[in-house]
């Protein structure tokens, strides 16, 4: 029988309400096809930040160098100032393991209610393949007060390191400043991985997002770089949109969308609006995918304390993120099979948490996946 070792991070809020729903299915799932899924829990939140001052040990990262993929439930806290435990936990996580691909898949699936008139669940099936780990997320940027003052700022990743050196003199006032970069290696990959998955999901388009028209250096980089890679898949149709444009065509035409492709922090905007017109956050589940490594599984919606213990919260995204994973790790039927689940009980109707308008419990949710997957 095949094992997958899984680390498994609940996190705050909800988290570990809904992570132990989607575990819930995952195991059932595995019991039906007949592999085993081995979980390794890890206590990384703002609890056990708050009692031990600790966010993620080398030793932790160095243990989950040897599991199949990591499933995650949500992370934040009002306790704790914003930015501590994402940069300290997730994005940590995302740039040890290299996880340079966040995809999400924007699906309207049947019995979800679309905000956008007459939109129908053909009409809203796309990817959003997200470069994760560059642009103005690389976490360099500074201030400096009026008169002069010296930074030296650096990154090291796998692919390249580089340290800015930097004769800061400012006038007349204060400034902040947030350096973007995007390097040749992390943008032709990420570029690569866009245009293999449309290969291997019948696609015919792929849409590059930047914002080239006005940050022309590095985003001009970015559309260079697209281009050259388009060349290597003649058979495929590529174009370009920016950014402010395509949050205008998700709404107005989102049937036109097949895969896109777009750097960091444009991807993190057009994605929420992606959830919103999928069937909202609670349905929205996302991948932090490195295709030779480790890859982590969450719902992109964050950990809503003032919903923690209610056991309202709707597990669906984090369920779904958990099929994502089953199909990286190979088991895609398995993957198919919890989706089809999901779609029926939604599409049949009779349990529906409180984001879609029912009463039902989370746990409910949960076991109503399960019954159908049993059948």
């Amino acid at each position: 029988m095949k094992k997958y070792k899984i680390a498994l991070i609940p996190g705050d809020g909800i988290g570990p309400e809904i992570i132990a729903e989607g575990k819930k299915i995952m195991d059932s799932i595995s019991e039906i096809e007949n592999f085993e899924m081995d979980w390794i829990e890890y206590p990384f939140s703002a609890d056990h930040y708050l009692e031990t001052e600790e966010l993620l040990p080398e030793n932790s990262l160095k243990e989950m160098e040897k599991m199949d993929a990591i499933y995650l439930g949500a992370l934040g806290d009002p306790r704790i100032k914003p930015g501590i435990l994402e940069k300290g936990i997730l994005l940590a996580l995302r740039f040890y393991f290299d996880q340079f691909v966040n995809l999400r898949p924007i699906r309207l699936l049947e019995g979800v209610d679309c905000p956008l008139k007459n939109k129908k669940p053909e009409d809203i099936n796309f990817s959003v393949i997200r470069e994760n780990t560059e642009d103005f997320y690389v976490g360099v940027g500074g201030h400096a007060k009026e008169g002069k003052s010296n930074e030296v700022l650096e990154i090291n990743r796998s692919l390249y390191s580089v340290k800015f050196n930097l004769d800061i003199e400012a006038e007349k006032d204060e400034i902040a400043y947030q350096l973007g970069v995007l390097s040749r290696k992390g943008t032709e990959r990420v570029i690569k991985y866009a245009f293999e998955l449309a290969k291997k999901k019948n696609k015919n388009r792929v849409t590059s997002v930047d914002k080239a028209n006005v940050l022309t250096d590095i985003y001009g980089f970015w559309r260079k770089i697209f281009e050259e890679i388009s060349k290597e898949y003649p058979e495929i149709e590529t174009e370009f949109n920016f950014v402010d444009a395509i949050t205008m065509w998700f709404v107005r035409k989102p049937e036109w969308y097949q895969v896109i492709v777009t750097p960091n922090m444009f991807g993190d905007i057009i994605t929420d609006l992606g959830a919103m017109i999928q069937g909202g956050l609670g349905l929205a589940p996302g991948g932090n995918i490195n295709p030779n490594g480790i890859s982590m599984f969450e719902p992109i919606h964050g950990s809503a304390p003032k919903y923690k213990g209610k056991n309202t919260a709707n597990p669906i995204a984090t369920i779904w993120a958990g099929a994502m994973m089953l199909e990286e790790l190979g088991e895609g039927r398995s993957a198919d099979s919890v989706i089809k689940a999901i779609e029926e009980v939604l599409k049949e109707g009779k349990v529906r948490t409180r984001d879609l308008g029912g009463t039902s419990k989370t746990n409910e949710m949960g076991d109503a996946i399960v019954e159908r997957l049993k059948g």
